[in-house]
């Protein structure tokens, strides 16, 4: 298989210190590996373009990938339950080594002098996709009693009254003039 994720390293890896610029726009899943989430869920669709700008520098054992790594999610406002768009740009700075030895459980495989940026991609993505995303910061949200969308329109709707708080609901402070002072 011919991925744009695959880029070979060997020479790389020969010329130690060394590095190379990476850039290439890819499909987000072209193997269509991941589930998707439900509907209520931040996500990424599988056909979405992943804008992939990397700078590869080689060391001892291995190299190290710098750049950043942008796509496309999709999700549910959680306050309105509308439809919301976003864009995740993530900075990486992560290591590809020979052999995984201990220590190194975070870093990724050098594989028959080819890395595989297509796990880094994706990591990255999805770490950084919102849990709780919002169509805008001012979203008013739905009426918790009758549904309607505060955004767009009005309500006249009031919390019921809580039976255990009403004999406060008569309370008044009679006794003080505008002006006087409540300190005894």
């Amino acid at each position: 298989m011919n991925s744009p994720y695959l880029v070979p390293v060997a020479q790389l890896l020969r010329d130690v210190p060394s590095r190379t610029e990476i850039a290439f726009d890819a499909e987000f899943d072209e193997p269509h590996e991941f589930a998707p989430r439900g509907v209520a869920e931040t996500d990424v669709f599988p056909e979405a373009t992943v804008r992939v700008r990397l700078r590869l520098e080689s060391f001892s054992g291995g190299l190290r990938a710098k750049g950043t790594v942008e796509a496309p999610w999709h999700g549910t406002c959680r306050r309105c339950s509308t439809p919301v768009l976003g864009l995740s740009t993530v900075a990486v700075n992560e290591r590809f080594v020979d052999h995984r030895g201990p220590g190194d459980e975070e870093a990724y495989v050098i594989a028959d002098d080819f890395v595989d940026l297509g796990p880094l991609a994706h990591d990255a993505i999805f770490l950084d996709l919102p849990l709780a995303p919002l169509c805008r910061e001012d979203c008013a949200g739905l009426c918790p009693y009758c549904g309607i969308d505060r955004n767009e329109a009005t309500c006249e709707c009031q919390a019921p009254l809580d039976p255990r708080w009403a004999t406060l609901d008569g309370l008044r402070f009679t006794d003080f003039e505008p002006g006087e002072s409540k300190e005894v």
